[in-house]
């Protein structure tokens, strides 16, 4: 008899065993699937700080898919039209800069592209910077190198375009040399300019607490207009009295 019970008592014991272990396994798993639906559940995404402050918030993105056609309209309208209010600065410049357009009609040809070619600039700095606070990649602390950086990039590459778009403008479309030049030159101010202002504007709206996202693009594309298209003119004043031209 003892030895028939050794042996019940050894089954029950193996019984057991894998019971104990059938439940760690489980426990195994279901602590493995909590933690992939938790890692699955959207949340607030912010860039850090670096303990300086305020983060950038992308809850408005989150719950973008979510929002009506009319909030968009409503949260947006207000900026846009103080930035159309502040792009009327560019009627005055044309207005004051009239007697020089009468004088060479030439330059109105470029004021399309120069006004466009800005947007394309502070627009890829916007863009990146947008991007790289939202990952965390850069924070406020790191605004003046990422600004300076920007502002020197927008130049090189104002140089590079300004010397092939010059001569295009003087051999292929026949403009004269002296606006050709002028051209070539504002480029690089312009590119200059625009990155600075595109990589800029981010860091002050996060510092003032506003969107970056809804406010930096068109705060930049109405602050290079203006600037662009003044630095446009003076430029031509100077180069054109370099080519000993009475305006």
């Amino acid at each position: 008899m003892a030895p028939k019970k050794n042996n019940a008592g050894a089954e029950s014991s193996s019984v057991l065993r894998e019971l104990k272990d059938t439940i760690q396994s489980q426990a195994s798993e279901i602590a493995s699937l909590k933690k992939a639906l938790s890692s699955a559940t959207p949340k607030k995404v912010t860039a850090p700080s670096g303990g300086h402050g305020a983060m950038v918030d992308n809850e408005d993105i989150l719950d973008y898919k979510t929002k009506t056609f009319y909030s968009i309209a409503f949260e947006r309208v207000f900026w846009l039209a103080v930035f159309l209010f502040s792009l009327s600065f560019t009627a005055l410049i044309m207005n004051g800069f009239e007697h020089t357009l009468s004088k060479q009609i030439e330059l109105a040809y470029f004021v399309p592209l120069l006004a466009g070619h800005g947007g394309n600039t502070g627009g890829q700095a916007v863009g990146t910077i947008l991007s790289a606070l939202s990952a965390g990649v850069i924070t406020r602390k790191d605004a003046s190198g990422v600004v300076i950086k920007e502002a020197l990039s927008g130049l090189v590459m104002g140089i590079i375009l300004g010397a092939m778009v010059g001569p295009i403008c003087h051999y292929v479309m026949g403009i004269s040399a002296h606006v050709s030049t002028v051209v070539a030159v504002t480029l690089p101010l312009l590119s200059m300019i625009a990155a600075f202002l595109g990589s800029g504007l981010p860091f002050v709206c996060v510092q003032l607490g506003l969107d970056p996202a809804v406010i930096a693009a068109p705060a930049m594309t109405s602050f290079v207009d203006v600037t662009g298209l003044m630095a446009y003119f003076l430029i031509a004043n100077k180069i054109f009295e370099l080519f000993g031209m009475e305006l």
